[in-house]
């Protein structure tokens, strides 16, 4: 196996890391220093010196204004996420989170990944409202991660986006990566991860259309970053190209983008499982304006 794969299993860290400690020489096996590519041997010794660990990011422990639970057990706990809201903490952050949220309201989540993630095996962007599921038990964790790294989890979102697209159903297969010009925002260009988003329209209106949208992969701002290349910004994000006056007469301050339904197999029972987030209320506002 090579070594930044085998270093990331035996020791637990990512395969980034580990190839990081590769290429900074801590990593030997028989006085050789070993690349991230090299081949381990059976029966071979490896040293490696790791680095003093990070002082970890603490979550805030706050109930959350407008957080809900809709549904718990040993296993999972499934949320609606609102708008404002991240995951877990990161760097430069200090609004709420999810786990802070959760704990604060005397949820146990799963003790394994990264301190700061216990328990969160998916994301929803900041700005993105909807369900999340988050692990409870060790064994969910790891089946869910696993379950999400193979693209076996059903997520179906909805997005309001400007005009409408044509054909009304379809597959965007584009690469996404950071934008060439703006590192803090992704765009479709060569070289980027694979992302495939199929679409479908549910309602059309004079100015925009209500999408529904299945995502065979998860990368970054996926939904926003492919409507926006076919012509068709999710409203209110003015970020990848709509149109703010729009936006305003909406009274949105933020993307047309919610998180509506995952489907996936019980970690605890094997059985297939599908939990559903309404609509918040500026988001319902918004459609009803719309449609007026």
């Amino acid at each position: 196996m090579r070594a930044d794969a085998a270093l990331a299993k035996l020791l637990g860290l990512s395969r980034a890391k580990a190839a990081a400690l590769c290429e900074a020489g801590e990593v030997e096996t028989s006085g050789r220093v070993l690349g991230k590519a090299d081949r381990l041997e059976a029966g071979g010794w490896v040293d490696v010196i790791m680095p003093a660990p990070e002082e970890p990011l603490i979550p805030r422990e706050e109930l959350v204004e407008g957080m809900d639970v809709l549904y718990a057990d040993e296993d999972i706990i499934c949320i609606y996420k609102p708008v404002g809201v991240v995951a877990h903490p990161t760097v430069g952050w200090e609004g709420p989170t999810v786990i802070g949220g959760l704990r604060a309201a005397g949820y146990q989540l799963a003790d394994a990944g990264p301190t700061e993630r216990k328990g969160i095996v998916h994301r929803l962007d900041v700005g993105t409202s909807g369900v999340m599921v988050v692990a409870a038990s060790e064994r969910a964790y790891s089946q869910l991660k696993a379950a999400f790294k193979r693209r076996s989890v059903t997520k179906t979102y909805h997005a309001v986006v400007q005009g409408l697209p044509d054909p009304i159903e379809g597959i965007i297969d584009a690469p996404i990566g950071r934008h060439p010009s703006s590192g803090w925002k992704f765009a479709v260009v060569d070289g980027g991860k694979h992302a495939v988003t199929h679409y479908e329209l549910v309602e059309a209106f004079r100015e925009a259309s209500l999408i529904k949208v299945h995502l065979e992969t998860g990368r970054t701002h996926q939904i926003r970053v492919h409507m926006s290349a076919v012509g068709h910004p999710c409203v209110g994000d003015p970020m990848y190209g709509s149109d703010p006056n729009l936006a305003k007469r909406l009274g949105l301050t933020r993307q047309w983008l919610h998180a509506v339904t995952l489907g996936f197999d019980h970690p605890g029972t094997g059985k297939p499982f599908e939990i559903s987030a309404p609509y918040p209320e500026d988001l319902h506002h918004a459609v009803e304006v719309l449609r007026g």
